[in-house]
């Protein structure tokens, strides 16, 4: 057993088969992410770009300046850019960045947050796909990038998610996934009407993320933060959001829950917006590639 500590093996099948898992969860949940932000993106753009929003992008890019990264100049690959609220501060610290981004509402609003920086200079390149589906060699994105990025982001599903997205970094990879439960304030709201329902199990993805760069000797630095944020949605928006979330607490998303849920939320809230907070414990780690080839070097 103390041997399966340090079995890599061990662990990345571990990661597979895990349910709790993000991509295990994702398949139970039936959820396809590249539709998923369609009727939110105006919401979460928002969001995004508010006061609180750019405060939070801040935190994390002083964060990664603060291990030795110098943006002005480098090369950045943000895989699920989403409308930008890592690929605009990024480019205003003078980086070249490549944003990958399937979601087109999300892409529109992508383009128009980060059209100032193409009126003179290309600052932002947009792929509008999902990295899953991109041909890295073809493109010849192979240790291409200074910086690859990767936040909360379903891409990061196990430990062959990780090497591609390794492979696409010469000097830093950056990565976010969920460290515990997460919270959400409907959901906790409306989960004690529904027959059968069980408290979600904490992600564990970071703690396999973590565990695999140590077994495997890359040079890392990690923090863990707890965030919350609060946003408004429509009736309607907050109920396919907490339909969405309901196979993560084992509850058959069906008419019988649905109906549940909106006679809970128009009986609660009316008609008007429903104010939502959520958030949890995030775990982000900066991996240095530079250390790891050279300590690759010294075991052979």
């Amino acid at each position: 057993m103390t041997q399966d500590l340090f079995n890599e093996q061990v662990w990345e099948q571990a990661w597979k088969e895990d349910p709790q898992a993000m991509g295990n969860k994702m398949k139970r949940a039936g959820v396809d992410f590249t539709r998923s932000f369609d009727h939110k993106a105006k919401a979460f753009n928002e969001e995004v770009f508010s006061e609180s929003g750019r405060r939070r992008a801040e935190r994390i890019a002083h964060w990664i300046e603060g291990q030795g990264v110098n943006f002005d100049g480098i090369s950045v690959l943000d895989v699920g850019a989403a409308s930008g609220g890592f690929s605009v501060p990024f480019a205003q610290r003078g980086a070249s960045v490549t944003a990958i981004e399937p979601c087109m509402p999300l892409v529109e609003l992508l383009e128009a947050n980060t059209a100032e920086f193409n009126r003179n200079q290309v600052r932002v390149s947009i792929v509008p796909q999902a990295f899953e589906d991109i041909d890295v060699a073809n493109r010849g994105w192979e240790q291409a990038f200074d910086l690859v990025f990767v936040s909360m982001c379903p891409t990061i599903i196990d430990w062959d998610s990780v090497e591609r997205v390794l492979n696409c970094a010469n000097r830093f990879c950056y990565i976010s996934l969920p460290a515990g439960g997460t919270q959400h304030s409907l959901v906790n709201e409306v989960l004690p009407l529904l027959p059968g329902q069980k408290r979600g199990v904490d992600a564990s993805d970071m703690a396999y993320l973590l565990h695999l760069l140590y077994l495997k000797g890359y040079a890392y630095e990690s923090i863990v933060t707890r965030e919350m944020k609060t946003t408004e949605l429509s009736t309607e928006d907050a109920i396919k959001e907490v339909m969405a979330m309901l196979p993560n607490y084992h509850s058959v998303p069906g008419e019988a829950s649905r109906k549940i849920i909106s006679d809970y939320v128009h009986r609660t809230y009316g008609d008007g917006l429903v104010t939502i907070s959520q958030g949890g414990r995030f775990g982000k780690v900066l991996i240095r590639l530079k250390e790891q080839n050279m300590y690759s070097r010294v075991k052979v």
